[in-house]
């Protein structure tokens, strides 16, 4: 099984450090490592200017952080893209773009259960990244297909790499944008990007599934073909279960769920316990239970994770790395009671 379950830990990428090898322990502490992404270090350690290194058209502004894109320079730059579209180093994070990933990469990971990488979605980026008109991308349908495609060999090069550190890396797609495709956007709606994500993960190799620390419509992604999904349930735990038989068909087809439950802020994480934290697990793991999803082969399909990325925090990286400490101890105390392998 490429992506292993029994309540593992892992955690999403973004992260508030400014020093590479702290955040590289912080990662490494974790069952399920990553390589992080470290915008308060540098620009380029953006998870939307590292998906758009080598995008014809996007006018990058370091100096100011900003990140546009403009139609008279993607029609410049187009012929020289295509000419390299069949040279996968093209498509790979450039030390340039994350000095973090190759660090990562020059790791020995191979004992590890599985690894994991990740790229921002083509639907989030092409929401955010706006063009001369201050218009998103993703709502040209030109730009859109050639993004996806663009996006998908991205993400493939990527995971080939991976996967000559450790036979079970996968990939998780970024996709904070995709709840808003259920509000009232103009000129995309939740029919489009069904079909989007549909194609695109035609093109995407696996393993592979999406991340994101909204609340979408969760019919529309536990259906499509993915092979995990991380979300937050901390927030959102209880409208996430209220999708049983969907859960369900996920699970038979063989998906993992990432349990996102130790909230990464101040706040929410000093009002919280170990106590209350494994109490609504349980919670929602019992109200599938009740729904037909035996929880013993649940749990085998599931890990953990914390709720969510966090950069602005007032204690900087403190609170953030209390929560993988704290997912540590939940996972322990969890795979004790359900008598989980390791």
């Amino acid at each position: 099984m490429p992506i292993p379950g029994n309540l593992l830990t892992t955690a999403m990428a973004v992260m508030p450090h400014k020093d590479t090898d702290r955040a590289l322990q912080t990662t490494l502490s974790l069952d399920i490592p990553f390589w992080p992404q470290l915008p308060l270090m540098n620009y380029y350690e953006d998870m939307y200017v590292q998906a758009a290194e080598h995008f014809p058209g996007i006018l990058l502004d370091v100096q100011n952080q900003t990140l546009r894109f403009s139609m008279d320079r993607f029609m410049e730059e187009f012929g020289e893209t295509m000419a390299k579209f069949d040279q996968p180093d093209y498509f790979d994070i450039s030390p340039d773009y994350s000095a973090v990933y190759h660090a990562f990469l020059k790791l020995d990971l191979s004992e590890r259960p599985a690894i994991r990488g990740q790229l921002e979605g083509p639907i989030s980026f092409g929401f955010n990244i706006l063009d001369q008109d201050d218009r998103p991308i993703l709502f040209d349908d030109t730009i859109r297909a050639f993004l996806l495609e663009f996006m998908a060999k991205r993400i493939n090069v990527q995971l080939s790499r991976l996967k000559a550190k450790n036979d079970n890396a996968f990939m998780f797609v970024d996709e904070p944008g995709l709840q808003f495709v259920f509000s009232a956007l103009s000129g995309y709606d939740d029919f489009k990007a069904r079909q989007d994500l549909e194609a695109f993960f035609a093109m995407v190799e696996r393993p592979r599934g999406i991340h994101l620390c909204g609340n979408p419509d969760w019919d529309l992604l536990l259906n499509l073909d993915l092979d995990i999904l991380s979300l937050d349930v901390f927030s959102n735990g209880e409208r996430f279960v209220s999708y049983a038989s969907s859960i369900k068909r996920f699970l038979e087809r063989g998906g993992v769920i990432v349990w996102g439950q130790v909230p990464t802020n101040v706040e929410p994480f000093a009002n919280e316990s170990l106590d209350s934290m494994t109490k609504q697990l349980e919670f929602l793991w019992d109200a599938l239970e009740k729904k037909g999803i035996d929880k013993a082969w649940l749990l085998s399909r599931s890990l953990l994770s914390p709720a969510t990325c966090c950069l602005v925090n007032p204690d900087g990286t403190a609170t953030v790395e209390k929560a993988f400490e704290t997912i540590k101890s939940l996972s322990q105390r969890l795979r004790r009671k359900y008598d989980l392998e390791v």
